[in-house]
């Protein structure tokens, strides 16, 4: 690894830094290739790519949060190891995945469509209308008749009767155009109620499905975390691994994980950087 912090340069597969530069920034180096802290000393890292267990114990400090379970399933599936839910977990993921694409990109032509209200509302005024022409239509027909039957002048009323038929054969063809709109608003909130289940029963499927592996996981190297925990310097032997203090904990899943990217140390666990890192079985960087 080459280690820059300013103009200094380190090398190495075990690195001491001195100064005022905190673990974090140099794990956010770790992870991100170059970063400043607020005193604006700027630190690059030029190493492996962390694996995401980087992120739970790839800066073993004093003070830190861990939540060990899921930190060490996360060793496991650094070690390579898997868990029995993996084929169900990654399904359910894609299916997950794919129905939220699926409500980001929508369906074309939704951004326009009427929503079921305003589709109610636009039937109802088609309707309405409709009512009236046909009334409209048998008054002008029924003063048609009565002309007739007096041998009065038909052609303005013969006239003013085909107006109201075109008016109200327009109106009528509105309505089923209202109408057909309608259903395909019912239609969408069926399918947007029917994707919402499923997209909740999914999040609770893959969340319990998560569970279950990390569990699997956990017991796989239980007995390895147990081991490190023990041999942890500086602490003695906990009657519960899973009761071990945070930074014991986190010494403990890293060395149960297998790191190609440095791990960040600071405190006095270990006398040197090279100690760290024989124990640890990765590249460090103690702060």
């Amino acid at each position: 690894m080459i280690c820059r912090v300013d103009d200094a340069v380190h090398t190495g597969r075990a690195v001491s830094l001195s100064g005022d530069v905190g673990p974090a920034t140099v794990a956010t180096a770790v992870r991100e290739g170059v970063a400043s802290d607020a005193g604006g000393t700027t630190v690059a890292v030029t190493a492996r790519t962390p694996h995401p267990v980087h992120e739970r114990v790839g800066c073993l400090r004093a003070g830190m949060a861990l939540r060990v379970r899921t930190a060490l399933a996360a060793a496991a599936r650094a070690r390579g190891l898997s868990a029995p839910q993996d084929p169900l977990l990654r399904r359910a993921r894609q299916r997950l995945a794919a129905i939220r694409d699926e409500r980001e990109g929508g369906v074309a032509g939704d951004g326009a469509a009427l929503s079921t209200a305003d589709a109610r509302q636009r039937l109802a005024a088609a309707r309405a209308e409709t009512d009236r022409l046909r009334e409209r239509v048998a008054t002008v027909r029924g003063r048609l008749q009565a002309r007739e039957e007096y041998g009065l002048a038909t052609e303005d009323v013969r006239a003013e009767l085909a107006a109201a038929a075109r008016d109200l054969s327009e109106v009528e063809t509105e309505a089923v155009a209202a109408q057909q709109t309608l259903e395909r608003a019912r239609r969408r909130t069926r399918e947007t109620r029917d994707t919402l289940e499923e997209r909740l029963r999914l999040e609770d499927r893959v969340a319990n499905l998560e569970r279950r592996a990390r569990r699997a996981l956990t017991e796989r190297v239980r007995d390895a975390y147990a081991a490190a925990v023990a041999e942890v310097p500086g602490t003695g032997e906990p009657d519960d691994p899973f009761a071990a203090d945070a930074l014991t904990a986190g010494f403990a899943v890293a060395r149960v994980a297998e790191f190609d990217a440095p791990v960040v140390v600071s405190g006095d666990r270990f006398e040197s950087a090279r100690a760290a890192s024989r124990w640890l079985g990765a590249p460090v960087v103690r702060v």
